[in-house]
């Protein structure tokens, strides 16, 4: 099975941890987005890897390099973000003749639902939702062993299968991605190719329990808290002797676990980072490479990217803080709302609900909060701003 990956949009939603680098290649645990359903690809079979790139095509390029666990890699590059079809139909120049499968980069699928999704092809992957009426949601005929097409956002969902982004086509597709019209809102939609698939071919639902599109920073943290659990324990780095390390915790060579310091799992602590004395690193943390956590510092559930620190008595939980931020001395981030309602965000200018009782900040790459400063829950620190010393800061500054 030849393979399409979707990596080329810009990931407005995540910003402003997208401003300096691409979605494809945010950290989850133990390597970028995008290699996590290229491993289920790999898993299922796949043997040879087309990916659409756009915004910041080289970043990507270097992330994911010329092979992927052994697969090759031929990226092709969408010159214009015009839709999923047109993304597709770029890829094309990189396929042979013969079926291939359309896979979104930034969701999360069990990896056994996309071997299911290529063994049953032409077929797409469902996820039983809830609430579906966010979603495009698939219309099954009534044996449910047939899709007859996606409704998008319907007030009556046909079905609690949501579109989970992973297609098998049929040859054939390689040709309607050519002949797809523009919608009213100005794009090539995907979804218009799989139409014309689901009246001509025998289409089949794989359904997933479990799956999770990564669009926005709560849902990245909540990819980390997935694949964190599935690191495998083990040290390679210096523990102090007076420091405790609990279970599901790995430590890469070259990091430093300090006097005191305790690290709880499941927790990822990448090279040359250092967890000074004292400090307390709480469940589902990602320390990513040459970090430094100063003494007396508290961080738990939280997603921490290279270069970045935290000084002494520092507290940071359930936050997400892009590279070479700095969060000042005796610093701390709520995470709770006072009224007991899911902490709130703001997405392309609109309130957004995480659904998360507990959700911390968003700090933009190269970020600065002055000593003793406090962000409210949900607030975003934009790339390269700061807070003042003792400031605290209930709004977004972007």
């Amino acid at each position: 099975m030849q393979t399409v990956l979707m990596a080329a949009g810009r990931g407005t939603r995540l910003r402003p941890l997208t401003d300096r680098q691409p979605k494809p290649t945010l950290p989850v645990a133990e390597q970028p987005l995008l290699a996590h359903i290229a491993d289920g690809a790999v898993d299922a079979g796949t043997d040879r890897f087309a990916i659409v790139v756009g915004y910041q095509a080289d970043t990507v390029r270097e992330s994911m390099g010329a092979e992927h666990r052994g697969v090759p890699i031929e990226y092709v590059q969408q010159k214009e973000m015009v839709g999923t079809a047109d993304a597709v139909r770029v890829a094309t120049e990189a396929l042979e003749p013969g079926p291939f499968a359309v896979l979104n980069g930034d969701v999360m699928i069990p990896r056994t639902g996309v071997q299911e999704l290529f063994a049953e092809g032409p077929s797409i992957l469902g996820a039983n939702v809830p609430d579906p009426r966010n979603y495009g949601v698939l219309e099954v005929d009534s044996t449910g062993e047939r899709v007859v097409g996606v409704v998008e956002k319907p007030a009556n969902p046909p079905s609690t299968l949501a579109n989970a982004g992973g297609y098998v086509f049929p040859a054939e597709a390689q040709e309607y991605v050519h002949e797809v019209e523009k919608s009213p809102r100005g794009e090539y939609e995907l979804t218009d190719v799989l139409a014309r698939v689901c009246d001509e071919f025998s289409v089949r639902p794989v359904s997933v329990d479990r799956w999770l599109d990564v669009g926005r920073p709560w849902e990245l943290l909540a990819a980390n808290e997935w694949k964190l659990s599935q690191v495998p324990s083990g040290s390679s780095g210096a523990i102090a002797e007076t420091a405790t390390v609990g279970p599901n915790v790995h430590i890469e060579s070259g990091a430093e676990i300090r006097e005191g310091a305790i690290v709880e799992g499941p927790t990822l602590i990448e090279s040359d980072t250092i967890v000074g004395p004292n400090a307390h690193i709480g469940a589902c943390s990602l320390l990513g490479e040459n970090v430094t956590i100063g003494t007396g510092a508290h961080v738990a559930n939280s997603v921490i990217y290279a270069g970045t620190t935290v000084d002494p008595q520092a507290t940071l939980t359930h936050s997400i803080l892009a590279r070479h931020v700095r969060i000042g001395a005796g610093s701390c981030v709520q995470t709770q709302r006072h009224d007991g309602e899911p902490v709130r965000m703001t997405i392309k200018g609109e309130s957004t609900s995480t659904d998360r009782a507990s959700f911390g900040a968003v700090l933009g790459e190269a970020a600065v909060t002055g000593v003793n400063s406090s962000l409210g829950a949900g607030v975003v620190l934009g790339t390269e701003r700061r807070t003042e010393p003792g400031e605290s800061l209930l709004t977004d500054r972007r």
